[in-house]
């Protein structure tokens, strides 16, 4: 691990503006994704600002009846909090279905956004990876790929995003609060916070230097039975190869988020008008634009018989 600087944040306009003035420097709570990338000499920041001070570790209801979640909440605490439990039960399973016990009671809500989309060519530092040192080509693209994107990527990355709770924060359509450095703040849809990989897949979100998360919004509860479902090589602390969250209301219609199979959490409105024609319908929409490699094709079919399970379930 490279040498760097350490400071701790009192106030959230104090780590926004330290962070503006240290252009390496990185935000680091539970440290979960960040500390195992530094010790691989893959993220190398010169300056650290730890946020644990700062009062983002609530959960509160908002006026349109929704709920805003501090930056600091970890995993474990939100996930068993009685209001997600009860109206956003979808975000409860996919956080529990994430990584271990041991790493939830540390991870917060912030972080596990903010988790870098990646592969195992991204850690191999013998490898070339655009992600890494942009540029340098893509070792996945003729390597193996079983567990990587088959939608959404594009010639310089097929990696995926490995977040269980971005996918539900996605089908519940959250909005991600922010400070930046001259102190104004800003909304962003989870739908637009995640960019494409296209040409610069280093540059994951739409964040901008110094913008510190200050919490996630969720709207009001949509009701409807809720579920989430991952499929995953062994059956704790692996990531997906694809995962499924589903909210079905009585009359048929709902919503459907994937994980596992792109660069972000995947959805589309056209997919969910599906939704009432069945899982090989809704999977048509999702994956229109699909170019798995020969290693991942399997995942089309395996999404579809996983929405196809979930669907049985929520009609039951």
């Amino acid at each position: 691990m490279k040498t760097f600087h350490y400071e701790r944040a009192t106030t959230v306009a104090e780590a926004a503006a330290s962070a503006a003035k240290h252009p390496d420097a990185r935000f680091i709570a539970g440290g979960t994704n960040l500390l195992d990338l530094m010790k691989l000499e893959i993220e190398t920041p010169r300056h650290l600002i730890d946020v644990n001070g700062l009062p983002l570790d609530r959960i509160e209801e908002t006026p349109e009846g929704g709920l805003r979640i501090g930056a600091l909440v970890r995993n474990t605490d939100l996930a068993a909090d009685l209001r997600v439990r009860r109206d956003y039960g979808v975000l409860s399973r996919a956080l529990l279905a994430g990584a271990s016990g041991q790493l939830r009671n540390q991870a917060t809500t912030a972080g596990n956004l903010l988790q870098r989309t990646r592969c195992p060519y991204f850690y191999d530092t013998h490898q070339p990876c655009n992600k890494r040192q942009p540029g340098s080509g893509c070792a996945a693209l003729d390597g193996a790929s079983r567990q990587l994107a088959v939608v959404g990527a594009s010639k310089a990355c097929i990696a995926t995003h490995p977040s269980d709770m971005a996918v539900a924060m996605r089908i519940l359509d959250a909005v991600i609060d922010t400070v930046l450095p001259d102190g104004s703040e800003r909304s962003i849809p989870i739908a637009e916070f995640y960019r494409a990989p296209g040409d610069t897949p280093h540059i994951e979100t739409v964040l901008r230097p110094g913008e510190l998360i200050a919490s996630v919004t969720l709207p009001a509860p949509v009701g409807g039975r809720q579920f989430y479902q991952k499929v995953r090589d062994r059956a704790s602390y692996a990531f997906a190869l694809v995962s499924v969250a589903v909210i079905m209301q009585p009359d048929g219609s709902g919503r459907v988020a994937l994980g596992g199979v792109a660069p972000r959490p995947w959805r589309s409105d056209d997919a969910d008008a599906e939704l009432a024609n069945g899982a090989k319908a809704a999977c048509q929409r999702l994956f229109a634009d699909a170019h798995p490699t020969s290693e991942n094709q399997f995942k089309l079919l395996l999404a579809e018989r996983t929405l196809a399970s979930v669907l049985a379930q929520a009609r039951a």
